[in-house]
């Protein structure tokens, strides 16, 4: 494996500060605005930079050379829910046109959702839409309506997330493969079809944004992974929608871990193996069913739990991520798991060796 370990002594790169934690600045031209398969890239062919919490070392590899750091008996804990085309054109009754985008199915056929408005003639990004009235309903492509009832959240100003009912001629997976398409935010050039926005292990559609982390490995990666003593364990939590205005911390969210999946990762615990989440979604569900002794226990149903260093990490000790934005919630997770100073110096490399951000962009490994 082409690689180049830095073991890191000096202080972290300037741009951060302990005061604002990883509050950095995060240059334009960082944020991937293409799937790598249309910057002439495989989806394994992204770079991989891989972080040692116990000595801060850090290699910069590619994806498809992951098998090259892993061991036979690690573990790699995916999340096969699949992304929906999650965004719809809503109209208001005065003519206004917005985008609708499902955030989360909740029970009693209710949604979560949010209202956005176009910024521009072109319809190429979208920002929040406030000007809601409760009971207000908007009109739909092929007869379809949605009403939003109340805000997702009561009291909160200007309420960005909305419950709300669906009115559909048809199931809804059919409804939005015909009229939908994925949700795309401001750093995204153009709109993609789905198949960009899913990964290859996916298995139930639910998932209003793609569970990323997982976006580069392909089927021959998993095959080889396997082979050489990898495991794999298998879990679901469909991701709701998140903000590019307002880095808010993630709403309740629909998980399940099987018997199964609960059974591989004690066993794992039990034997002092590395236990890798593959995304930040795999770790919240896992802690979800992890009791205070660290067991982890089979489940199903809702979660709102957020993790950041006051909750601390026991259900994992590894995390395939991507890279997180200035002061995202998903921060607080990393620092959890491996402390701040580390994550300053994996950010201060990211950055100086020009990873590139967000869903369509590089990984960042972190290792025990």
């Amino acid at each position: 494996m082409k690689q180049s370990p830095i073991l890191f002594s000096p202080e972290p790169d300037a741009r951060f500060s302990a005061a604002t934690a990883l509050d950095f600045t995060l240059p334009a031209d960082l944020e991937a605005g293409r799937p790598p398969e249309e910057r002439g890239l495989a989806r394994d062919e992204v770079r991989l930079m891989v972080s040692q919490i116990s000595n801060n070392q850090v290699v910069h590899t590619r994806f498809r050379q992951i098998g090259e750091v892993l061991k036979p008996g690690d573990m790699l804990v995916i999340n096969t829910s699949g992304t929906l085309n999650a965004a719809l054109p809503a109209s208001r009754a005065d003519g206004t046109q917005l985008e609708l985008h499902l955030s989360t199915h909740l029970p009693a056929n209710l949604w979560a959702v949010e209202m956005r408005s176009y910024q521009e003639a072109e319809k190429k990004t979208t920002g929040p839409f406030s000007a809601i009235q409760p009971g207000e309903s908007f009109r739909l492509p092929g007869g379809a309506a949605v009403t939003l009832h109340l805000p997702y959240t009561p009291g909160q100003p200007d309420p960005r997330l909305w419950l709300a009912s669906l009115d559909l001629p048809c199931a809804l997976e059919a409804y939005l493969n015909q009229y939908g398409f994925p949700i795309r935010y401001r750093y995204v050039e153009q709109s993609w079809p789905l198949h960009y926005y899913q990964v290859v292990y996916a298995t139930e559609a639910g998932s209003a944004e793609m569970p990323s982390a997982g976006r580069a490995f392909t089927s021959e990666l998993i095959t080889q992974l396997v082979a050489r003593g990898i495991q794999i364990a298998p879990l679901i939590l469909h991701t709701g929608v998140s903000s590019a205005e307002a880095h808010e911390p993630p709403y309740e969210e629909y998980y399940r871990v099987s018997l199964e999946t609960a059974h591989l990762v004690n066993a794992a615990r039990s034997q002092h193996r590395r236990i890798i989440a593959v995304g930040t979604t795999v770790v919240r569900a896992l802690e979800t069913v992890t009791d205070v002794e660290g067991i982890t226990h089979p489940g199903e149903g809702w979660t709102r739990l957020v993790i950041g260093p006051h909750h601390g990490i026991s259900a994992v000790n590894a995390l395939l991520t991507g890279l997180h934005e200035p002061q995202a919630s998903h921060l607080a997770m990393l620092e959890a798991l491996a402390g701040l100073r580390h994550l300053q110096i994996a950010y201060s490399e990211a950055l100086r060796e020009r990873y590139l951000w967000h869903e369509f962009g590089d990984l960042h490994l972190l290792l025990p």
